[in-house]
């Protein structure tokens, strides 16, 4: 692929109050008309509601787009998925950066915005400034219904609060290496389709643009030699070994998060897409390396061993 230079994403952790919720993006109501009374009479006029008119047309799929994907659509034309991870905060949906924004776009209020910087400070419905902003994909991943043209790296962004919304929450991660085992999957839908992941690798790393490992360019890993040097790369600064097995075909799932300001680090955790022998839910179907197998298989002792010889 032709990659092009990409704007880092400035992300900042912010301090909210420990009571403050994730917004509330599926809220509606419905109004009435109030009876009406005659001089004579009570006269009593039905109710009636206008009937739901989409904001924005569908995108046509071979395989059908989903409800809730549907539903969202009315409230923000950039939604490209819903990510879930079970065991954390993280249940969000999650909008398609629109690239580039010129000036005087009244859907995005009129500002002009360089790519992967609208919704970072920018809430899903009302597109309004939010210092949590909203989970958003990476302006150049494709995630749409034929999965031949999905991006083989989808790219999510997400700031670390400080009261666990958005991506604040998975810095638990980080801060106890025993809770992968709690929580190593991860739901990642499409609007039209759902699919699991299992996290494969947990890496401390650079977000400036002379780092040696700029993993915002890497969406389209579309042969083995890109794909390997995006795991080993990512691997030489995993913070421990999961064991999981990554092989070149594998979808992958990369979110990103801020770590420490000072030097502009980033906290970013790998999944891969499940293979059809696993099962979501449960780790011991999860493929392992070679290495972790022999690593953890337990070994006889010595006087055992030789007895079974004899």
């Amino acid at each position: 692929m032709n990659e092009k230079a990409k704007i880092i994403t400035t992300c900042t952790a912010f301090v909210v109050a420990a009571g403050l919720g994730a917004a509330t993006f599926l809220s509606s109501c419905k109004s009435k008309d109030t009876p009406t009374v005659g001089k004579a009479e009570p006269v009593t006029t039905e109710a009636t509601e206008a009937e739901t008119v989409p904001l924005y047309a569908y995108v046509p799929s071979e395989t059908g787009m989903t409800e809730r994907a549907k539903m969202l659509l009315k409230q923000n034309k950039d939604v490209a998925g819903w990510i879930k991870i079970p065991n954390t905060d993280v249940d969000y949906p999650f909008v398609k950066d629109p690239g580039y924004i010129p000036e005087n776009v009244p859907f995005y209020g009129g500002t002009a915005y360089e790519p992967n910087y609208f919704y970072l400070d920018h809430s899903f419905a009302e597109r309004t400034p939010n210092r949590e902003g909203t989970l958003f994909m990476d302006y150049r991943d494709m995630f749409g219904s034929i999965e031949e043209e999905q991006s083989e790296n989808i790219l999510i962004y997400g700031h670390n609060m400080a009261n666990n919304t958005m991506f604040g929450s998975i810095r638990r991660y980080r801060q106890d290496y025993g809770f992968f085992e709690q929580a190593p999957f991860v739901e990642l839908s499409s609007n039209y389709k759902d699919y699991d992941y299992v996290m494969c690798c947990f890496s401390i790393t650079s977000g400036n643009w002379y780092t040696d490992f700029p993993y915002w360019t890497m969406e389209e890993l579309d042969d083995e030699k890109s794909f390997n040097d995006y795991i080993n790369t990512a691997r030489s600064r995993q913070l421990f070994d999961t064991g999981v097995d990554v092989k070149y075909g594998d979808k992958l799932l990369t979110m990103s998060t801020c770590y420490a300001d000072e030097d502009n680090s980033r906290f970013i955790i790998i999944a891969r897409r499940l293979r059809p022998n696993e099962v979501a839910g449960n780790l011991s179907t999860i493929e392992r390396t070679e290495e972790y197998k022999k690593a953890h298989t337990p070994t006889e002792p010595a006087s055992e061993t030789a007895a079974a010889e004899q």
